[in-house]
C-alpha cells in the first residue's frame, strides 16, 4: 500500500466488546422439550374448565399501580416490595406488572359490566411478577392459573371450587395432597383479634423493630411474617385468632348438607369442617370477599 493510500485511511480506534445480551434475571425461557409439557398442562386446564362452566378471560399483563393498591392494601409487602412498578413516559400513567390475577379479573368485571345477564365463572391464567431477588423455586416471573365466581353465593360455591381444585389434582396425577384452608374469622371476630394483637404487641413495643412498629396500627398480621429472630422467640405468647370465633362459619342447611359433612377434622378444631372426598380431607372455612368486590360475591382458588 502506498505511503499516500495509509494516510488517508481512517484510522479504526478500538472499542470495548459488545455485552452480550442475556434474559432478565429470575425471567426463564421455557424451551423444547419442556414447552411440550406446558402446553400439555394448559390443555388440562383447559378442558377441565370446559367441563365446569368456567370461561376464559385474558387479561393485560400491565395495570394501573392503584389497582392492586386499593386491592391488596397498601401495607402489604406485594405492594411495598415486591411490585415492578414504572411510570409510563408518554404520558406519566403509573403502572405496574401484574403480580396476581384477581384484581384485574374483577375490575374487568366491573368495567364491563359482565354481571349484567347474571353471575361468572371465569378463570385464567398466565405469567405474573414480583420485583424480588430470585431464588430456588421462587422466579420473579412465575405462572398462576386462577378460578374466579362472582354473582353467586351460597357453600356450594365454595364446595365447587374445591372439587374443581381436586379434580386438576387428579387430571395432573398428583397423590397424597391435602389442602387445608384457613380462616380469620367473621368481620366483628376478625375486629377482636386485631384489637387484642396491638393491645399485646404495644405493651413489648421494646422488642419490635422499625419495620413492625410502622406496621403496627395499619396492618399488624403482616409483622407476623418477620424474619427477625428476637421478634420470632415469643411469637407464642400472641393471642390466636381462633380464640375469638363465636360461630361456625359452615352453614348447615338442607341444601349445603349434601356438600359439606359436619364432622370435625381430626387436626382441626371444632370450628372447621370436612368436605366428604375419597382423596383428600380438607379442611375448610369461609372468608368474606375483597372490599373492592363489594358488588358481587366472589370465591376464588389459584395454583
Amino acid at each position: 500500500m502506498s505511503e499516500s493510500l495509509k494516510e488517508n485511511t481512517p484510522k479504526v480506534e478500538k472499542t470495548a466488546k459488545a455485552q452480550k445480551l442475556v434474559g432478565v434475571k429470575g425471567m426463564n425461557d421455557i424451551l423444547p422439550p419442556d414447552s411440550a409439557r406446558w402446553e400439555w398442562l394448559e390443555g388440562q386446564v383447559r378442558a377441565l374448565m370446559a367441563r365446569y362452566a368456567y370461561r376464559n378471560v385474558r387479561l393485560p399483563i400491565v395495570e394501573p399501580t392503584a389497582l392492586f393498591v386499593r386491592g391488596l392494601g397498601e401495607v402489604t409487602d406485594i405492594v411495598e416490595k415486591e411490585m415492578y412498578s414504572f411510570e409510563d413516559r408518554l404520558n406519566g400513567e403509573q403502572l405496574t406488572l401484574r403480580p396476581e390475577g384477581t384484581a384485574g379479573l374483577v375490575r374487568s368485571v366491573v368495567e364491563h359490566n359482565l354481571l349484567y345477564e347474571g353471575g361468572k365463572r371465569l378463570y385464567y391464567m398466565g405469567p405474573m411478577f414480583r420485583h424480588e431477588r430470585p431464588q430456588r423455586g421462587r422466579y420473579r416471573q412465575f405462572h398462576q392459573i386462577g378460578a374466579e365466581v362472582l354473582g353467586f353465593g351460597g357453600a356450594e360455591v365454595d364446595a365447587e371450587l374445591i372439587l374443581l381444585a381436586n379434580d386438576l389434582w387428579k387430571v395432573l396425577g398428583l397423590k397424597d395432597v391435602r389442602l387445608e384452608l384457613n380462616s380469620l374469622g367473621q368481620p366483628s371476630e376478625r375486629q377482636a383479634h386485631r384489637a387484642a394483637l396491638i393491645a399485646h404487641l404495644e405493651k413489648h413495643s421494646d422488642v419490635l423493630d422499625e419495620e413492625a412498629k410502622r406496621r403496627l396500627h395499619t396492618n399488624p398480621l403482616r409483622i407476623l411474617d418477620t424474619k427477625n429472630p428476637a421478634m420470632q422467640a415469643w411469637w407464642s405468647l400472641l393471642p390466636v385468632c381462633s380464640t375469638f370465633w363465636v360461630m361456625p362459619l359452615w352453614p348447615t342447611s338442607t341444601r349445603s348438607r349434601r356438600f359439606w359433612t359436619p364432622m370435625a377434622c381430626p387436626t382441626a378444631s371444632t370450628r372447621v369442617w370436612c368436605v366428604a372426598w375419597t382423596t383428600t380431607t380438607s379442611r375448610c372455612s369461609s372468608s368474606s370477599p375483597p372490599a373492592w368486590a363489594h358488588k358481587a360475591p366472589l370465591r376464588r382458588w389459584s395454583v
